[in-house]
This record gives C-alpha cells, sequence and structure tokens, in this order.
C-alpha cells in the first residue's frame, strides 16, 4: 500500500469545508477535556497535553479556543465527563474495523455506532475480535521539505524512530507509540514541520474491495463514523484507492 491512509483522510478533512472543521474542532476539545483532567492543564508536566495543543494548532484550531477549552476541564465542577468506549467489527466483505469514541452517553454511541456498521453491509463484533490484526505505533508525518531519503533516514533514527516511508509531500516516519511526544519535540528541533504525531493503530495486512456496492458501502461506513461527534479515531485495513482510480 502507498502510503498511510489514516494520513490520507486526514488530508482530506483539512480541505473540508467549514462544518467538517467544526466537528474536528468539537473531538481534539473532548481529548483535551480527558487529558487535562488525567494529567493536569499545565502542558509543561503533561505530555499528552503538548501533543494535543500540537495537534489543535495543526488542525487551524485558534489559541483563544485551545485555552478556554483547557481553563473549563480544569475548572471545579466541571461537568464534562467522557468516557472511553471502543468498538470492533467488520465492514463489507470482512473489512475489519476499530472505532475509538469518547462519550457521555454510552447508549447513544452504542446505537449509532452499531446502525451505522448494520446500514452499511457490515457487523459489530466483540472485543478483541479485530484488533489483534493490529499493532500500536507511533505514526509521525512531517512535510517533505526536499531532504534526501539518506538524510531522512538518519534524521528519523536520531530522534528515536524506526522507519520511514518517503512520498511526494509528505514523510511518514514510525516510532513506539510511547514515544511520539518526544520524537514530535526532536524533529521540530531539527527544522522538520510536523503535521502529525500520534499512536495509531496500524494493519498487519490490508483488504481489496473490488466490486462498487461495498466500496460505496465501505466509504459511507466511515463518512458516517467519522461524522459522529462521539468518535474520535477509525483504524481499518481497507486498502482505500488512491485519487482518481
Amino acid at each position: 500500500m502507498s502510503g498511510h491512509s489514516k494520513w490520507n483522510n486526514i488530508k482530506r478533512k483539512k480541505e473540508a469545508t467549514d462544518a467538517v472543521k467544526a466537528k474536528i474542532f468539537t473531538k481534539i476539545g473532548r481529548e483535551i477535556i480527558v487529558c487535562v483532567k488525567e494529567g493536569g492543564p499545565d502542558p509543561n508536566n503533561n505530555a499528552k497535553l503538548r501533543d494535543l495543543i500540537a495537534k489543535a494548532k495543526s488542525n487551524n484550531v485558534p489559541n483563544d479556543n485551545i485555552d478556554r477549552v483547557i481553563k473549563k476541564a480544569s475548572g471545579e465542577g466541571s461537568k464534562n465527563n467522557y468516557e472511553s468506549m471502543v468498538y470492533e467489527g467488520y465492514g463489507p466483505n470482512g473489512v475489519a474495523v476499530i472505532v475509538e469514541c469518547l462519550t457521555d452517553n454510552k447508549n447513544r454511541t452504542a446505537g449509532d455506532v452499531r446502525h451505522y456498521f448494520d446500514k452499511y453491509g457490515g457487523n459489530l463484533g466483540t472485543i478483541g475480535c479485530v484488533s489483534f490484526m493490529f499493532s500500536d505505533k507511533g505514526i509521525v508525518v512531517v512535510e517533505n521539505n526536499g531532504v534526501d531519503e539518506d538524510t531522512a533516514m538518519e534524521d528519523c533514527f536520531d530522534c528515536g524512530g524506526d522507519d520511514l516511508t518517503v512520498e511526494e509531500d509528505t514523510i511518514v516516519m514510525e516510532c513506539d507509540p510511547t514515544a511520539v511526544s518526544a520524537m514530535r519535540e526532536a524533529l521540530t528541533a531539527k527544522g522538520y514541520t510536523v503535521l502529525s504525531a500520534e499512536a495509531e493503530k496500524v494493519p498487519a495486512n490490508y483488504t481489496q474491495l473490488t466490486d462498487e456496492d461495498s466500496i460505496k458501502k465501505m466509504q459511507l461506513l466511515l463518512d458516517h463514523l467519522e461524522e459522529n461527534d462521539d468518535v474520535q479515531n477509525v483504524y481499518h485495513n481497507w486498502e482505500m484507492p488512491e485519487d482518481g482510480e
């Protein structure tokens, strides 16, 4: 497969409408709220919060909005209590799908997710039914500023990375999921523009869809999941067609 499918999704989101951007802000805001409640409001003492602030800025979230969410989450009596939920299932033709959610209403979220799977040719399974097909990896995406591949590889290793894929506009680097924050900061110090830095679930193998009906249903399943405010991340092993194919 060429490149990293989730990064392709991110690129599409960056070019999306204001309404979709607002949803991205909402999702990142929820992550920040949970992070602040768990680790405190000071990014100097909360590495995960530093990563989320960088993620918000890379998605063009205004600083005022970021500060407002942090203050709201750290205030006494804050009523924003989100619970982490993970759903696993299959899309059309057995495509493996993992859905990570942050929700204040488990029944609503479970009903929505099940409805999407049922409507678009999939079925929701039990925890563990597809997660064994994925491994946790740190994925750091930087702008390809014309650096040669040998230099990029050396910088990747110097900053704690394990491997990389050089693409036309970006360089996708892999690292241990616990090293994402340190690697993002090290690459930034070397002058790279970091576009995305997160721990993600990467499939061991990919599944192709060949008939138009399955492709359409799989895309609709992903679209509806990603448009749901409760859904934070969607991972899958569909080998998505390149644009124009």
